[in-house]
């Protein structure tokens, strides 16, 4: 079976570009599913109903999320009926939506875990013990873990700990491609963050001038979507009949 996860999407110009490329990177990597990190979808800050449908139609089987989920509040609703988006499963549980799901493919059935880091983000309970108690309490025949956090240490020790135990950890949130993507030791494919999927004429898909001028004055500063040199990041993992990873390649590829 073979996964193809696309780095968090941002604004329009991300869903436009995501859209545009899906045919190719179909016929590239013949993806089972497509996950995709949606939690920045609307607008470049959070999700809601009709950008999630957006990136269904584009391809995606599961929509992952992270700390912008409850942004608009209109979407709570639909997060609660739609089994296919996911939010961080450490956050409280009384929350609108689920932590993780289950989807059928290549005759396999793949949970997929969405986690929060625990260091600089807000959580109701540590991402390790969250993991250890969904694969304790659930059975699958593989799994795939974003992980969607703030400091490289966490991720990459969440890589290990769950090393020979899921298929994936894909480090999300911080919306830059790091150079550490690999299969563990013991068949988990890690990376401490697969990118973004949006303008990288940009900071974090901010137009430049509007992230530079709030990091300059420290004063409030409306941030706005950058649309130029929209490019697809992810990665592409097979997965083996244990539920291993078998190979990992990164995904870095210009839209316009």
């Amino acid at each position: 079976m073979r996964v193809l996860f696309i780095g968090d999407v941002v604004g329009s110009p991300g869903r436009q570009g995501l859209r545009e490329a899906m045919p190719a990177l179909r016929e590239q990597h013949a993806p089972d599913l497509v996950i995709v990190n949606g939690e920045n979808s609307a607008g470049g800050v959070g999700i809601t109903q009709r950008t999630a449908n957006d990136l269904f139609e584009s391809g995606a089987g599961v929509i992952t999320s992270g700390n912008h989920v409850y942004r608009h509040r209109e979407a709570y609703d639909f997060l609660d009926a739609e089994e296919r988006v996911v939010r961080p499963a450490n956050y409280p549980q009384a929350n609108p939506g689920r932590g993780h799901t289950v989807v059928e493919v290549a005759g396999m059935r793949v949970r997929v875990i969405n986690l929060s880091g625990g260091v600089g983000l807000r959580v109701a309970r540590s991402p390790f013990d969250t993991v250890d108690s969904i694969l304790s309490h659930h059975e699958q025949d593989a799994v795939i873990v974003d992980f969607h956090a703030e400091v490289t240490s966490e991720k990459v020790a969440m890589g290990w700990h769950l090393d020979g135990r899921v298929a994936a950890v894909l480090g999300t949130h911080t919306h830059v491609p790091t150079a550490d993507g690999r299969v563990l030791p013991g068949g988990t494919a890690f990376i401490s963050d697969v990118g973004m999927t949006g303008s990288r004429t940009s900071v974090l898909g901010v137009k430049p001038e509007q992230a530079l001028r709030s990091l300059i004055t420290q004063m409030p500063t409306r941030f706005e979507t950058a649309e130029e040199d929209v490019w697809v990041m992810g990665a592409v993992v097979e997965v083996n009949e244990r539920g291993l990873a078998d190979s990992f390649a990164q995904v870095m590829q210009p839209v316009r």
